[in-house]
């Protein structure tokens, strides 16, 4: 699962930066954008794209928040405060979990 590309798109330099790093340094490639419009040329100019886990990272942590991210077609829901430990981790578990078919 090395060297997989991971598109993080973060309008916070920060923020990019540190998860840029953390998941570049556990050997992820990755690619960046600061906006969803970018975030979404960079995908539809490397296709396939179908089947890619797509993952929300966000401050909003109210009770409803993680149902209404999943409802909106996210297969993944990570709430910041990241942590750098577990980041590279639950990246590969969703990689993973995109693996396996339909049917678990």
């Amino acid at each position: 699962m090395a060297d997989q590309l991971i598109l993080i798109i973060e309008d916070n330099e920060r923020n990019l930066k540190l998860v840029r790093d953390v998941l570049q340094f556990s050997g992820f490639r990755t690619a960046e954008a600061r906006t969803a419009e970018d975030g979404l040329a960079l995908a539809s100019a490397s296709p396939p794209t179908a089947a890619i886990p797509v993952v929300a990272v966000t401050a909003l942590a109210m009770k409803d928040d993680r149902e209404r991210v999943l409802r909106a077609g996210f297969d993944g829901y990570l709430e910041k405060p990241i942590s750098v430990r577990e980041l590279p981790g639950q990246v590969r578990a969703f990689l993973t979990a995109a693996e396996l078919p339909d049917d678990r």
